[in-house]
């Protein structure tokens, strides 16, 4: 992740990370407690996914028939996901769940989250807990957790996979954030794959060495690359994002480019 000077707003609580901001032009930052940006927000243009990895997290419009009606953030940070569904989706019903109660008052007060109504709700919990009580009511979920030094472990075990494949819809998709340098990032892989029966592919971030790792819960209907190609086409210019090199990055993964989308189980 990108580093940045940062200026501390109030001392931690608990065990939970501190919370700091820093500002750069018309870009303001969050931190906790480290200068590692965890999320950055255009003042001047909220909606926009300024950094490259939450662009990669939005690789799932590529394999979606229908846009989704419900989604889940595990990790509000600095509200990024939740502007720009807002924003593209505002039809989609979004529930943030951060565990760092300075978190979500800084997100509130700094970084012009959405109203919270019927569409957009932000609950202080644990997301690993949280996740649990959900049988197959949301479309995607997003997980960005982080506590300033690297990933959360809770995050990352196999209980927390299977509880997200549990709340997912029937076509649902389950999206993550990994660092690719951390020396236990094939193990995440690989705890996902089990979960997920193989369905799993990955996104590298344009920069910082982050990676979107998607999980599907069913395979994508669409797998042949002209038509992925098309859709990508279609709604990047909707979204207002790089689909298309998305998908060329996925496709350059595969084994045999020449065969319609596969997973390691075909």
């Amino acid at each position: 992740m990108p580093q940045h000077p940062y200026r501390r707003l109030r001392p931690a609580r608990h065990e939970l990370p501190e919370v700091g901001i820093s500002e750069s032009g018309n870009i303001r930052s969050l931190h906790l407690g480290t200068p590692t940006i965890q999320s950055s927000m255009n003042v001047d243009y909220p909606a926009e996914l300024v950094l490259s990895y939450s662009r990669a997290m939005m690789a799932w419009l590529l394999f979606v028939d229908e846009l989704p009606q419900h989604i889940t953030q595990i990790g509000l940070g600095g509200g990024s996901f939740a502007r720009w569904i807002d924003a593209y989706l505002p039809e989609t019903r979004q529930t943030a769940v951060d565990i760092n109660p300075q978190v979500i008052s800084i997100a509130r007060s700094m970084f012009e989250l959405p109203y919270e109504g019927d569409n957009f709700e932000i609950i202080e919990d644990d997301g690993a807990e949280y996740v649990k009580v959900l049988r197959g009511n949301t479309d995607i979920i997003l997980v960005d957790g982080f506590d300033g030094e690297q990933i959360i472990d809770s995050l990352v075990a196999e209980p927390f996979f299977a509880d997200c494949r549990q709340a997912l819809s029937e076509n649902g998709i389950f999206v993550t954030n990994w660092w690719q340098g951390d020396k236990r990032f094939h193990t995440f892989v690989r705890r996902l794959c089990e979960v997920f029966e193989n369905r799993v592919l990955m996104v590298p971030a344009e920069t910082h060495g982050n990676i979107a790792v998607l999980a599907f819960q069913q395979p994508p209907s669409m797998r042949e690359w002209s038509k992925l190609k098309k859709r990508a086409q279609q709604r990047a210019d909707r979204f207002n994002l790089a689909l298309p090199a998305m998908l060329a990055a996925i496709k350059a993964q595969q084994e045999n480019p020449s065969r319609p989308l596969t997973f390691n189980d075909e």
